[in-house]
Protein backbone atom coordinates (compact mmCIF):
# COMPACT_ATOMS: atom_id res chain seq x y z
CA UNK A 1 0.00 0.00 0.00
CA UNK A 2 1.22 3.49 -0.89
CA UNK A 3 1.99 5.52 2.24
CA UNK A 4 4.29 8.29 0.99
CA UNK A 5 3.82 10.24 -2.24
CA UNK A 6 6.32 12.69 -3.67
CA UNK A 7 4.96 15.32 -6.06
CA UNK A 8 7.22 16.55 -8.85
CA UNK A 9 6.92 19.30 -11.45
CA UNK A 10 8.71 17.79 -14.44
CA UNK A 11 7.02 19.94 -17.09
CA UNK A 12 5.02 23.03 -16.12
CA UNK A 13 5.70 24.75 -12.79
CA UNK A 14 2.14 26.03 -12.42
CA UNK A 15 1.68 24.16 -9.14
CA UNK A 16 3.91 26.74 -7.44
CA UNK A 17 1.88 29.77 -8.49
CA UNK A 18 -0.17 31.56 -5.85
CA UNK A 19 -3.31 31.67 -7.99
CA UNK A 20 -3.53 27.89 -7.91
CA UNK A 21 -2.75 27.34 -4.24
CA UNK A 22 -6.42 26.72 -3.43
CA UNK A 23 -6.38 23.73 -5.79
CA UNK A 24 -3.15 22.42 -4.31
CA UNK A 25 -4.70 22.56 -0.84
CA UNK A 26 -7.72 20.57 -2.02
CA UNK A 27 -5.44 17.88 -3.38
CA UNK A 28 -3.23 17.67 -0.30
CA UNK A 29 -6.29 17.32 1.92
CA UNK A 30 -7.66 14.49 -0.21
CA UNK A 31 -4.38 12.61 -0.23
CA UNK A 32 -4.09 12.97 3.54
CA UNK A 33 -7.63 11.61 3.89
CA UNK A 34 -6.40 8.53 2.00
CA UNK A 35 -3.84 8.15 4.78
CA UNK A 36 -0.99 9.33 2.57
CA UNK A 37 1.93 11.51 3.62
CA UNK A 38 2.51 14.14 0.93
CA UNK A 39 5.94 15.50 0.09
CA UNK A 40 6.66 18.19 -2.48
CA UNK A 41 10.12 17.78 -3.94
CA UNK A 42 12.41 20.79 -3.38
CA UNK A 43 11.68 22.60 -6.65
CA UNK A 44 8.13 21.40 -7.33
CA UNK A 45 6.60 24.63 -5.99
CA UNK A 46 9.15 27.03 -7.48
CA UNK A 47 6.74 28.48 -10.02
CA UNK A 48 6.44 28.56 -13.79
CA UNK A 49 9.38 30.80 -14.67
CA UNK A 50 11.87 29.01 -12.42
CA UNK A 51 10.80 25.56 -13.55
CA UNK A 52 10.95 26.57 -17.20
CA UNK A 53 14.44 28.01 -16.83
CA UNK A 54 15.88 25.20 -14.71
CA UNK A 55 15.35 21.77 -16.26
CA UNK A 56 18.37 20.56 -14.27
CA UNK A 57 16.45 21.21 -11.03
CA UNK A 58 13.46 19.26 -12.32
CA UNK A 59 15.83 16.38 -13.06
CA UNK A 60 17.34 16.68 -9.57
CA UNK A 61 13.88 16.38 -8.02
CA UNK A 62 13.09 13.25 -10.00
CA UNK A 63 16.39 11.61 -9.16
CA UNK A 64 16.07 12.46 -5.48
CA UNK A 65 12.54 11.07 -5.36
CA UNK A 66 13.74 7.85 -6.96
CA UNK A 67 16.62 7.48 -4.52
CA UNK A 68 14.57 8.25 -1.41
CA UNK A 69 13.63 4.86 0.03
CA UNK A 70 10.81 6.36 2.10
CA UNK A 71 8.93 7.46 -1.02
CA UNK A 72 6.54 4.83 -2.41
CA UNK A 73 5.11 6.76 -5.34
CA UNK A 74 6.08 9.69 -7.55
CA UNK A 75 3.09 11.72 -8.75
CA UNK A 76 3.42 14.35 -11.47
CA UNK A 77 1.89 17.73 -10.68
CA UNK A 78 0.65 18.23 -14.24
CA UNK A 79 1.88 18.00 -17.82
CA UNK A 80 3.28 20.82 -19.93
CA UNK A 81 5.39 20.74 -23.07
CA UNK A 82 9.15 20.64 -22.45
CA UNK A 83 10.10 17.77 -20.15
CA UNK A 84 12.37 16.57 -22.97
CA UNK A 85 14.86 19.17 -21.67
CA UNK A 86 15.60 16.81 -18.76
CA UNK A 87 17.22 14.32 -21.13
CA UNK A 88 20.86 15.46 -20.78
CA UNK A 89 20.61 15.62 -16.98
CA UNK A 90 19.15 12.12 -16.75
CA UNK A 91 21.09 10.24 -19.43
CA UNK A 92 24.46 11.89 -20.00
CA UNK A 93 26.09 9.84 -17.24
CA UNK A 94 23.35 7.23 -16.77
CA UNK A 95 21.94 9.22 -13.83
CA UNK A 96 18.40 7.94 -14.32
CA UNK A 97 19.50 4.33 -14.73
CA UNK A 98 21.60 4.53 -11.55
CA UNK A 99 18.77 6.07 -9.50
CA UNK A 100 15.87 4.00 -10.83
CA UNK A 101 13.91 1.78 -8.49
CA UNK A 102 10.75 -0.25 -8.88
CA UNK A 103 8.37 2.30 -7.35
CA UNK A 104 5.14 3.71 -8.72
CA UNK A 105 5.39 6.64 -11.15
CA UNK A 106 2.16 8.27 -12.38
CA UNK A 107 1.58 11.05 -14.90
CA UNK A 108 0.21 11.79 -18.38
CA UNK A 109 0.28 14.32 -21.21
CA UNK A 110 3.83 15.74 -21.70
CA UNK A 111 4.85 13.16 -19.10
CA UNK A 112 4.64 10.73 -22.05
CA UNK A 113 8.28 11.71 -22.60
CA UNK A 114 9.16 10.73 -19.03
CA UNK A 115 7.42 7.39 -19.54
CA UNK A 116 9.59 6.81 -22.61
CA UNK A 117 12.62 7.65 -20.47
CA UNK A 118 11.61 5.04 -17.92
CA UNK A 119 10.91 2.52 -20.64
CA UNK A 120 14.41 3.10 -21.98
CA UNK A 121 15.95 2.03 -18.66
CA UNK A 122 13.41 -0.74 -18.03
CA UNK A 123 11.43 0.84 -15.20
CA UNK A 124 7.66 0.34 -15.05
CA UNK A 125 5.31 3.32 -14.91
CA UNK A 126 1.61 4.15 -14.90
CA UNK A 127 -0.16 6.43 -17.37
CA UNK A 128 -3.37 8.39 -17.06
CA UNK A 129 -3.67 10.77 -14.10
CA UNK A 130 -1.83 13.60 -12.34
CA UNK A 131 -2.11 15.64 -9.15
CA UNK A 132 -3.67 18.92 -10.33
CA UNK A 133 -6.05 17.60 -13.00
CA UNK A 134 -7.35 14.67 -10.97
CA UNK A 135 -6.65 14.70 -7.23
CA UNK A 136 -7.34 18.46 -7.12
CA UNK A 137 -10.62 18.20 -9.09
CA UNK A 138 -12.83 21.16 -8.10
CA UNK A 139 -16.00 19.10 -7.67
CA UNK A 140 -16.94 17.96 -4.18
CA UNK A 141 -14.72 14.92 -4.65
CA UNK A 142 -12.54 13.32 -7.30
CA UNK A 143 -14.61 12.13 -10.24
CA UNK A 144 -15.91 8.65 -9.24
CA UNK A 145 -14.37 6.72 -12.16
CA UNK A 146 -11.05 8.55 -11.77
CA UNK A 147 -11.05 8.01 -8.00
CA UNK A 148 -11.75 4.31 -8.38
CA UNK A 149 -8.53 3.71 -10.30
CA UNK A 150 -6.46 6.07 -8.19
CA UNK A 151 -7.60 4.29 -5.03
CA UNK A 152 -6.81 0.91 -6.56
CA UNK A 153 -3.30 2.05 -7.43
CA UNK A 154 -2.48 3.49 -4.01
CA UNK A 155 -4.08 0.52 -2.24
CA UNK A 156 -2.50 -2.29 -4.25
CA UNK A 157 0.31 -0.75 -6.28
CA UNK A 158 -1.29 -2.08 -9.43
CA UNK A 159 -4.31 -1.96 -11.76
CA UNK A 160 -6.08 -5.26 -12.46
CA UNK A 161 -8.52 -4.31 -15.21
CA UNK A 162 -10.14 -1.39 -16.97
CA UNK A 163 -13.74 -1.07 -18.09
CA UNK A 164 -15.37 1.96 -19.76
CA UNK A 165 -16.85 4.80 -17.78
CA UNK A 166 -20.63 5.12 -17.90
CA UNK A 167 -20.32 8.86 -18.53
CA UNK A 168 -17.91 11.47 -19.81
CA UNK A 169 -17.62 15.06 -18.60
CA UNK A 170 -17.28 18.31 -20.46
CA UNK A 171 -13.96 20.03 -19.91
CA UNK A 172 -13.97 22.64 -17.17
CA UNK A 173 -13.54 26.14 -18.62
CA UNK A 174 -12.95 28.11 -15.41
CA UNK A 175 -10.63 27.30 -12.53
CA UNK A 176 -11.26 29.67 -9.64
CA UNK A 177 -12.15 29.50 -5.92
CA UNK A 178 -15.80 30.24 -6.73
CA UNK A 179 -15.94 27.03 -8.79
CA UNK A 180 -15.02 24.78 -5.87
CA UNK A 181 -17.81 22.27 -5.27
CA UNK A 182 -19.22 22.62 -8.79
CA UNK A 183 -19.47 19.89 -11.40
CA UNK A 184 -19.32 20.01 -15.17
CA UNK A 185 -22.05 18.56 -17.41
CA UNK A 186 -21.87 14.82 -18.06
CA UNK A 187 -23.03 12.70 -20.98
CA UNK A 188 -23.57 8.97 -21.54
CA UNK A 189 -20.42 7.20 -22.71
CA UNK A 190 -20.70 4.63 -25.49
CA UNK A 191 -17.94 2.34 -24.27
CA UNK A 192 -14.96 0.91 -26.13
CA UNK A 193 -15.35 1.02 -29.92
CA UNK A 194 -13.59 -1.60 -32.03
CA UNK A 195 -12.82 0.11 -35.32
CA UNK A 196 -11.29 -2.94 -37.01
CA UNK A 197 -9.47 -6.20 -36.42
CA UNK A 198 -9.93 -9.02 -33.90
CA UNK A 199 -11.92 -8.20 -30.75
CA UNK A 200 -9.31 -9.83 -28.52
CA UNK A 201 -5.62 -8.93 -28.63
CA UNK A 202 -2.76 -8.76 -26.17
CA UNK A 203 0.64 -7.25 -25.43
CA UNK A 204 2.41 -4.82 -23.15
CA UNK A 205 1.13 -1.26 -23.53
CA UNK A 206 3.33 1.76 -24.28
CA UNK A 207 2.66 5.19 -25.72
CA UNK A 208 0.72 8.21 -24.50
CA UNK A 209 -0.04 11.65 -25.90
CA UNK A 210 0.28 11.53 -29.68
CA UNK A 211 1.43 15.17 -29.92
CA UNK A 212 4.27 14.50 -27.49
CA UNK A 213 5.38 11.49 -29.51
CA UNK A 214 5.12 13.47 -32.75
CA UNK A 215 7.30 16.19 -31.25
CA UNK A 216 10.05 13.60 -30.81
CA UNK A 217 10.42 13.83 -34.61
CA UNK A 218 9.09 17.29 -35.48
CA UNK A 219 10.74 20.53 -34.32
CA UNK A 220 7.72 22.78 -34.86
CA UNK A 221 7.21 23.24 -31.12
CA UNK A 222 10.85 23.09 -30.00
CA UNK A 223 13.59 22.98 -32.62
CA UNK A 224 16.00 21.07 -30.39
CA UNK A 225 13.54 18.41 -29.22
CA UNK A 226 14.04 15.99 -32.15
CA UNK A 227 17.79 16.58 -31.87
CA UNK A 228 17.88 15.56 -28.21
CA UNK A 229 15.47 12.67 -28.73
CA UNK A 230 17.72 11.29 -31.46
CA UNK A 231 20.88 11.85 -29.44
CA UNK A 232 19.57 9.88 -26.48
CA UNK A 233 17.61 7.36 -28.60
CA UNK A 234 14.45 8.15 -26.68
CA UNK A 235 11.76 6.86 -29.03
CA UNK A 236 11.79 3.05 -29.22
CA UNK A 237 12.76 1.57 -32.57
CA UNK A 238 10.44 -0.74 -34.48
CA UNK A 239 12.00 -3.87 -33.01
CA UNK A 240 11.17 -2.68 -29.49
CA UNK A 241 7.53 -2.21 -30.50
CA UNK A 242 7.13 -5.82 -31.62
CA UNK A 243 4.12 -7.41 -29.93
CA UNK A 244 3.28 -4.29 -27.95
CA UNK A 245 0.03 -2.34 -27.92
CA UNK A 246 0.48 1.34 -28.68
CA UNK A 247 -1.60 3.86 -26.72
CA UNK A 248 -2.54 7.08 -28.53
CA UNK A 249 -4.47 9.92 -26.94
CA UNK A 250 -4.84 13.60 -27.79
CA UNK A 251 -4.16 16.65 -25.64
CA UNK A 252 -6.22 19.65 -24.60
CA UNK A 253 -4.91 21.36 -27.75
CA UNK A 254 -7.44 19.24 -29.63
CA UNK A 255 -5.30 18.78 -32.73
CA UNK A 256 -7.04 19.43 -36.02
CA UNK A 257 -7.50 16.35 -38.22
CA UNK A 258 -4.65 17.43 -40.52
CA UNK A 259 -2.31 17.60 -37.52
CA UNK A 260 -3.53 14.25 -36.22
CA UNK A 261 -2.93 12.77 -39.66
CA UNK A 262 0.64 14.10 -39.75
CA UNK A 263 1.32 12.60 -36.32
CA UNK A 264 -0.05 9.20 -37.39
CA UNK A 265 1.96 9.32 -40.60
CA UNK A 266 5.13 10.08 -38.67
CA UNK A 267 4.55 7.15 -36.33
CA UNK A 268 3.79 4.94 -39.32
CA UNK A 269 7.10 5.94 -40.88
CA UNK A 270 8.93 4.39 -37.92
CA UNK A 271 7.47 1.00 -38.86
CA UNK A 272 5.76 0.45 -35.53
CA UNK A 273 2.30 -0.14 -37.02
CA UNK A 274 3.79 -3.10 -38.88
CA UNK A 275 4.85 -4.83 -35.66
CA UNK A 276 2.49 -3.84 -32.83
CA UNK A 277 -0.28 -6.20 -31.79
CA UNK A 278 -2.92 -3.49 -31.50
CA UNK A 279 -3.81 0.17 -31.00
CA UNK A 280 -5.65 1.80 -28.10
CA UNK A 281 -6.99 5.29 -28.79
CA UNK A 282 -8.21 7.55 -26.02
CA UNK A 283 -11.44 9.50 -26.04
CA UNK A 284 -10.79 13.02 -27.38
CA UNK A 285 -11.54 15.87 -25.00
CA UNK A 286 -15.22 16.87 -25.32
CA UNK A 287 -15.36 14.32 -28.20
CA UNK A 288 -13.96 16.99 -30.53
CA UNK A 289 -12.92 15.43 -33.88
CA UNK A 290 -13.80 11.94 -32.65
CA UNK A 291 -15.29 10.86 -35.98
CA UNK A 292 -12.40 12.36 -37.94
CA UNK A 293 -9.81 10.64 -35.71
CA UNK A 294 -11.52 7.28 -36.11
CA UNK A 295 -11.50 7.61 -39.88
CA UNK A 296 -7.85 8.67 -39.95
CA UNK A 297 -6.70 5.82 -37.70
CA UNK A 298 -8.13 3.30 -40.16
CA UNK A 299 -6.96 5.11 -43.31
CA UNK A 300 -3.42 6.02 -42.25
CA UNK A 301 -2.56 2.75 -40.51
CA UNK A 302 -3.98 0.95 -43.55
CA UNK A 303 -3.81 -2.55 -42.10
CA UNK A 304 -7.29 -4.07 -41.66
CA UNK A 305 -5.91 -6.96 -39.62
CA UNK A 306 -4.49 -4.69 -36.90
CA UNK A 307 -7.03 -4.20 -34.08
CA UNK A 308 -7.84 -0.59 -33.23
CA UNK A 309 -9.86 0.12 -30.08
CA UNK A 310 -11.21 3.66 -29.77
CA UNK A 311 -12.83 5.66 -26.94
CA UNK A 312 -10.73 4.44 -24.03
CA UNK A 313 -11.16 6.70 -20.98
CA UNK A 314 -7.50 7.65 -20.77
CA UNK A 315 -5.61 10.89 -21.15
CA UNK A 316 -7.08 14.36 -21.54
CA UNK A 317 -10.80 13.58 -21.55
CA UNK A 318 -12.45 13.12 -18.17
CA UNK A 319 -12.89 10.85 -16.34
CA UNK A 320 -9.58 9.00 -16.53
CA UNK A 321 -8.46 5.47 -15.78
CA UNK A 322 -4.84 4.41 -15.19
CA UNK A 323 -2.91 2.09 -17.50
CA UNK A 324 0.19 0.23 -16.35
CA UNK A 325 3.02 0.18 -18.88
CA UNK A 326 5.24 -2.88 -19.19
CA UNK A 327 2.61 -5.35 -17.96
CA UNK A 328 0.97 -7.94 -20.19
CA UNK A 329 -2.54 -6.82 -21.12
CA UNK A 330 -5.44 -8.66 -22.75
CA UNK A 331 -7.93 -6.43 -24.54
CA UNK A 332 -11.41 -7.85 -25.06
CA UNK A 333 -13.60 -5.44 -27.01
CA UNK A 334 -16.61 -7.74 -26.88
CA UNK A 335 -16.49 -8.04 -23.09
CA UNK A 336 -15.58 -4.34 -22.83
CA UNK A 337 -12.58 -4.94 -20.59
CA UNK A 338 -8.80 -4.62 -20.59
CA UNK A 339 -7.21 -7.03 -18.13
CA UNK A 340 -3.65 -6.95 -16.86
CA UNK A 341 -1.44 -9.72 -15.56
CA UNK A 342 -2.75 -11.03 -12.24
CA UNK A 343 0.54 -10.29 -10.59
CA UNK A 344 2.69 -7.27 -11.37
CA UNK A 345 6.06 -9.00 -11.84
CA UNK A 346 8.45 -8.25 -8.99
CA UNK A 347 11.27 -8.99 -11.41
CA UNK A 348 10.02 -6.63 -14.13
CA UNK A 349 12.58 -3.95 -13.37
CA UNK A 350 15.51 -6.36 -13.39
CA UNK A 351 14.22 -8.32 -16.37
CA UNK A 352 13.65 -5.27 -18.54
CA UNK A 353 16.98 -3.70 -17.61
CA UNK A 354 18.81 -6.73 -18.97
CA UNK A 355 17.57 -5.71 -22.39
CA UNK A 356 19.28 -2.33 -22.28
Amino acid sequence: MIKNIAIVSLSSGILGESFIEFEKNIGVKRLEEFGIKVQFMPHALSGMDYIKNHPEKRAEDLLEALRNQEIDMILCAIGGDDTYRLLPYLFENDELKKAATDKVFLGFSDTTINHLMFHKIGMRSFYGQAFLPDVCELAEDMLPYTKKYFQELISTGTIREITPSDVWYEERTKFAPDRVGTSTPSHPNQGFELLQGPAVFSGKILGGCIESMYDCFCGDRYEDMPVLCRKYHLFPDAKDWEGRIILLETSEERPAPKVYKKALEQLKATGLFDVVSGVLAGKPQDEIYADEYKKLLVEVIDNPKLPILFNVNIGHATPRCIIPFGVEAIVDATAQVIRFADKQPDTFFETERTKI
